[in-house]
Order: structure tokens, then sequence, then C-alpha cells
């Protein structure tokens, strides 16, 4: 259900494309909810079969369309009432997590790596939300000069302070995840030796 929630939210900015769309998700909302772009275009067609976005063809080059949707009135009150509606949480499905609670039964050299790997691939992650924080700050981040250019001047501060808050949230998680698996090599050194 977020995915539909994600593409109005990039929608109400302006039409898009579906093509992109894909290229706005992932520079942007695809940071915090990641969808394969399998999963976009069906959703597309049920939110339109929905009412929420009507699609429309458009005329590119001389003998090539597009579809450019656009979010209908429904679709602007269904995003804004789920604004309002309290979160529904859903439970945790976390390999690297429930790998760690079983890592007696590998070897050290095994959990070592696993834990190192973690570390790496938490590493990247934080360097691409610092680096997010960055164009925000420096108010470059593509996503949010289009929502910019549709904010009202007094806004646009609350505009650039919840997007800011969004990505601390995820340099901190990193930051959790690349703690903890610190403490893992430490255990593992401990434990074994």
């Amino acid at each position: 259900m977020s995915l539909r929630y994600a593409l109005l939210a990039l929608l109400r900015v302006g039409p898009l494309s579906g093509y992109d769309l894909q290229k706005q998700f992932s520079q942007s909302v695809g940071h915090v909810w990641h969808a394969p772009d399998s999963q976009i275009y069906p959703e597309l067609r049920k939110m339109e079969g929905l009412g929420l976005i009507v699609g429309e063809e458009q005329q590119r080059g001389e003998r090539g369309t597009r579809r450019i949707y656009h979010v209908t009135e429904a679709g602007e009150a269904d995003y804004l009432a789920w604004m309002q509606t309290p979160l529904d949480y859903q439970r945790v499905r976390d390999p690297a997590h429930l790998r760690a609670a079983y890592l007696e039964t590998t070897t050290p050299d095994a959990a070592r790596d696993f834990l190192e790997r973690h570390i790496a691939q938490w590493q990247e992650e934080l360097a691409q939300w610092e680096g997010e924080i960055a164009r925000i700050d420096a108010v470059a981040n593509p996503m949010l000069l289009r929502r910019l250019a549709h904010t009202a001047d007094a806004d646009r501060e609350r505009t650039i302070a919840y997007k800011r808050f969004a990505y601390e949230g995820l340099v901190e998680r990193a930051r959790g995840e690349i703690a903890w698996a610190r403490r893992g090599l430490e255990l593992v050194d401990l434990l074994e030796g």
C-alpha cells in the first residue's frame, strides 16, 4: 500500500510519465521505500483504475507516445487521508539480525566476514544519505527542487526541514547498524579468544 502513497507524493508535485516517475522514485522516495520498476507500472494501472490518477497519452517524437499521469481530486483526498491516519507498523523481517542470532553455528572467520560485509553495506548507505543531507542543505536535491517549485514561500522552510529530518533518521539507522556490527566483531574476538 505504501508504494501507492509514495507515487502519489511524487505526482502531487506535478504530472510525470512512468519513466520519469521511476527516475524520481529512485532519486528520492526510493531511499525510504524500495520498489523495483516491475512494481511501479502495475501500481499505476491499479491507481488509475481506482480513479486516484488519470493518464493521458502525449505525443513523443513523430510516431511515439508516452503516458503522463496526473493526480485526481480523489487521489489527492486519498493521499491526505493516508497522511492523517495512524501508521500501520509491520513486523520487521531482518535477515542480518536473524543470521546474527545463530552465528555460533558458523566459523569465527565466516562470522567476521558477515559482520564486515554488514559494516561495508551500511557505510555505503551512510555515505549516500549524508550526501542527500548535503544536497538538501544546499537546496540541490533534484526532487526537493521540484517540490519547492510548487511550494508556497511560507512553506519552503518546513518542506526542507522535514525532508532533512527523514534523512537524519536514515543516517542514525546506518550509524546504529555499523556500531552493532562492530560490537559483533568484538564479541567474536572475545568468544573465540
